[in-house]
């Protein structure tokens, strides 16, 4: 049982048999005991002086007696003012270090068959344009959830979108077919993701031109944007496409199988994968049957023009468009398709949708749709909603070509951790090729870390060189440490010393307790993260715990220790932070290099 847990209850039967009063385990406040005083934790006496009758020096010590005499991880107590410090024995210390060091996957909850099923949606990536530094943050969070889910015990379905349809979809291929000229990633050498969001950029700047010269024919922005000749040959395209036209259709896929192509590179790159995909070409129609079975049911109105929409103005959200007047589909018609089919193909229990904050009106509006039509789940979805992320040159726009490419923006990452480890010196004992690897390790565990620190609900500036500091809270910091006790560890091997899982020492630093203590709660870090879906909470805490491990390691002794039951302690300590460490990387998506 948690040690805090022990000291709590044992309070409770304090304070029943000391002052004949039965506390709420609320009204018990335990915490870490400052640094300043002695103690493990602190329990705060003011909240009971009324039933003990007496001054907080003399409450505390009646507590203190009782707890101490009763519960026998407890070593000793003093109190200053109203305030019980607990000293929690050196035994049990020793024992939640060798339960950390021997346990499979320890502060993971395993999943078994009565596990509850979520589905995590993340990505959800248009096929105009390759992916970006905003999906980088989606991609990371997703993935990063799902496995925080996975180790409190949940079965996880990790869920992609894709939005292949459409008119942004067809802006791309009215241009290539405009302005192409037959241009291929084989015969252009770009990626294929990157080929198509070249065409969707073209597109937009000549949209603009025509806009630009009808306003100067006398026309408004508004009737200029309706009428320029592009963006009509687009919607035709559109339609044509939905009427199963076979060379849109065909145009269509061999874009789209270009974009897959490049997409499924940087999926790769990044480390996040999928256990399903769902493609809004497919989704759309059903969501479509069900918009049309909402007017037949009169949930939904059909307007003159043909358009149909959702009153929500009761729920406060006013009227939403379900389908345009020529029939075709908007965002939120897929989304009612998709969660139909996900929920037939899964026995779902939670779905959580990773989208940024700017679609917060989407899911209010799409969880009262779907209870509308009669799904009871509706109201169970829940939008984990995040800030979005930027540069310190500001915003990035897509139609403008001004976004930073996730390819680019990894190549770079690399380069800046070439360049600084080569500064540092800090691959210098590394062969070509392992360095070379290991640059990546770095530069990807900078960039997930970085952005993954962060409070998921925050916007948040990402600095490539800032993330890359091998100093302070970042990830390659967290990584040199991991890489460094491995190194400690290979050299106790090469010089023969067996570790010996049976832990005995004398007495323990303050340094070396307050590492045991945090290696304590991960079990609890990994339960928290998973119920605020947060990965920043586990990264936070992997910090915390290699400073800590780093204060200890300048401070003590370890390999050249002449106690040998203190060396090996110190061996199985730094073992087990690794351990953690690796652990808490894990569920952030990073890697750990073994050398660095």
């Amino acid at each position: 049982m948690n040690i805090e847990k022990i000291i709590i209850d044992g309070t409770v039967e304090a304070l029943k048999i000391l002052y004949d009063f039965e506390p709420e385990i609320s009204q018990i406040q335990i915490q870490a005991t400052r640094k300043e005083f002695e103690g493990d934790f602190t329990l705060a006496v003011f909240p009971f002086l009324k039933f003990s009758k007496h001054t907080p020096v003399v409450t505390g010590n009646e507590i203190g007696a009782f707890l101490s005499k009763n519960i026998a991880e407890i070593e000793s107590f003093n109190v200053i003012n109203g305030f019980l410090n607990i000293v929690i024995h050196k035994d049990y210390w020793l024992n939640v270090l060798t339960h950390a060091n021997i346990t499979n996957s320890y502060g993971i909850v395993p999943v078994t068959e009565d596990s509850k099923l979520v589905m995590v949606e993340y990505s959800s990536p248009n096929t105009n344009k390759p992916l970006h530094l905003g999906h980088i943050r989606n991609n990371l969070l997703g993935y990063s959830i799902s496995e925080i889910l996975k180790a409190n015990g949940k079965k996880v379905v990790k869920t992609n979108i894709v939005n292949d349809r459409g008119i942004h979809i067809c802006k791309s291929m009215y241009a290539w077919l405009k302005w192409g000229n037959g241009k291929t990633p084989e015969n252009s050498g770009l990626k294929g993701d990157h080929l198509v969001g070249e065409f969707y950029v073209e597109f937009e700047k000549h949209y603009k031109t025509e806009i630009a010269e009808l306003i100067t024919k006398g026309l408004t922005k508004e009737e200029a944007e309706n009428q320029a000749p592009s963006i009509i040959a687009v919607r035709e395209l559109l339609i044509k496409w939905e009427a199963k036209d076979e060379e849109t259709i065909n145009l269509w896929k061999m874009m789209n199988n270009w974009v897959y192509e490049g997409f499924n590179v940087t999926y790769k790159t990044l480390g996040v994968d999928f256990d399903k995909i769902y493609y809004e070409s497919e989704t759309y129609l059903v969501g479509r049957e069900e918009v049309l079975r909402g007017i037949n049911e009169g949930i939904f109105i059909q307007n003159s023009d043909n358009s149909v929409w959702a009153d929500l103005t009761n729920d406060g959200l006013g009227k939403k468009l379900l389908l345009r007047s020529n029939g075709t589909s908007v965002y939120i018609t897929q989304d009612i398709g998709t969660a139909k089919m996900r929920f037939a193909d899964y026995p779902i229990n939670n779905m959580i949708y990773v989208v940024g904050n700017e679609q917060n009106y989407h899911f209010q509006v799409l969880s009262i749709l779907l209870d509308k039509l009669g799904y009871g789940w509706g109201k169970e979805l829940y939008h984990f909603s995040y800030g979005m992320v930027e540069l310190p040159s500001g915003k990035m726009k897509s139609r403008e070509g001004t976004v930073v490419d996730a390819d680019d923006l990894v190549d770079e990452m690399i380069d800046v951790a070439r360049k600084m480890s080569s500064e540092l010196g800090k691959l210098d004992t590394l062969s070509h090729d392992e360095a070379e690897k290991t640059f990546k390790i770095i530069a990807l565990g900078a960039l997930k870390y970085f952005i993954l620190k962060v409070d998921p609900k925050k916007n948040m500036m990402f600095n490539p060189e800032e993330s890359i500091d091998f100093n302070g809270n970042t990830g390659p910091f967290i990584q040199y440490t991991y890489a460094r006790i491995k190194s400690v560890l290979r050299k106790a091997n090469e010089q023969g010393i067996l570790i010996n899982k049976k832990l005995q020492i004398e007495q323990l630093s303050t340094k070396e307790k307050d590492i045991i203590k945090r290696i304590a709660l991960f079990p609890s870090v990994v339960k928290e993260a998973g119920n605020n879906f947060s990965p920043a909470v586990i990264a936070n805490y992997s910090f915390e715990l290699v400073k800590e491990y780093n204060q200890f390691y300048h401070d003590h002794s370890m390999l050249s220790e002449p106690n040998l039951d203190t060396k090996n302690f110190r061996l199985v300590l730094s073992s087990t932070v690794a351990s953690v460490v690796k652990s808490a990387m894990n569920l952030l998506g990073i890697e750990v290099p073994e050398r660095m």
